[in-house]
């Protein structure tokens, strides 16, 4: 049985174009066209978020430059023309100046207690292993899951035998004891995943155990210190609670405290422009603060997801 051969083609001549047979191109793939219509829902959902969260703040941003005929007239319409003697009459008639210094007294020194307490706490916890290690964890962390509530009582009594009620060093001594939990849970978990062999390395040229720590282990730190920074600065500034029980002093109130007393002394003729003002004033240090720090904030959370 004889084969048939297939003749081999001829060359081409020389000026003769050649054409080419070009194979048809694949049709998209069908997981693209499924990650491209989640990609669509995804990105849907963070929209109607965003305008979620934006829209009542804009709108808030916007009242407080209205009167208060405009804010009951035309809830929903831009200002005829901004009103900043809403913000100056809060500023000063509704005493927001000493509320705001009360704030600014008592986050600060509670911030910078509570990050230095709570830092040389988790260092200790995450690089030294001795008994009781995780037993004093676990206190911690327990401590994150007791409600404030039922504390209250006994921690006004404890306060006032102490002679720190109505006192802002009072204050601030019951806010680093509230904030240093979840500081010490948060930063032992960063600090475990920090190289050892940059602090033994200084422990070879002869640095202290404290020289070690402040100079070389705590700016290695400084993502994760901004962010749990933030954090306590957000919960510290917002906290309704515990000045409401432990700072009576009408002179010594934060500025919580200030905006609820505005809101209720007036009553159904309040001050609403007013309000909306001191509002704005009591929101824009905290979102200042996260605008700033928001590059720091994602890289002290991912940190330990990256090692």
């Amino acid at each position: 049985m004889k084969t048939t051969e297939t003749p081999a083609p001829l060359p081409a001549e020389p000026g003769a174009s050649v054409s080419k047979t070009r194979a048809p191109a694949p049709g998209p793939a069908p997981h693209k066209r499924e990650g491209g219509v989640l990609n669509v829902f995804s990105h849907g959902v963070l929209i109607i978020w965003a305008i979620m969260v934006v829209m009542p703040l804009l709108w808030a941003v916007m009242t407080s430059f209205k009167n208060d005929s405009s804010i009951f007239g035309s809830p929903w319409a831009l200002p005829d023309r901004l009103h900043f003697e809403n913000w100056a009459r809060a500023w000063t008639d509704a005493n927001m100046s000493g509320y705001f210094l009360n704030t600014v007294l008592v986050v600060g020194g509670s911030l910078v207690g509570t990050l230095v307490l709570g830092s040389m706490a988790a260092y200790v916890l995450a690089r030294f292993d001795f008994p009781g290690n995780r037993f004093i964890y676990y206190l911690f962390i327990g401590g994150m899951s007791f409600p404030i509530m039922l504390a209250l009582v006994p921690l006004f009594y404890v306060v006032n035998n102490m002679g720190l009620l109505n006192t802002i060093h009072g204050l601030i001594l019951v806010y680093i004891a509230y904030s240093l939990p979840f500081t010490v849970f948060f930063l032992t978990a960063f600090f475990r995943t920090l190289p050892t062999s940059v602090a033994e390395a200084a422990f070879v040229d002869g640095a202290s155990h404290t020289r070690t720590f402040f100079q070389i282990m705590l700016p290695m730190a400084k993502p994760g210190l901004i962010s749990v920074g933030i954090f306590n600065f957000l919960g510290q500034w917002n906290q309704y609670m515990l000045p409401t029980v432990l700072n009576t002093d009408p002179d010594k109130k934060v500025l919580t405290q200030g905006l609820v007393q505005l809101a209720v002394s007036q009553g159904y003729k309040g001050d609403w422009s007013g309000l909306f003002a001191g509002l704005v004033m009591a929101m824009l240090p905290v979102l200042g603060a996260y605008i700033v720090f928001q590059r720091q904030v994602v890289q002290g959370l991912t940190a330990g997801a990256l090692k």
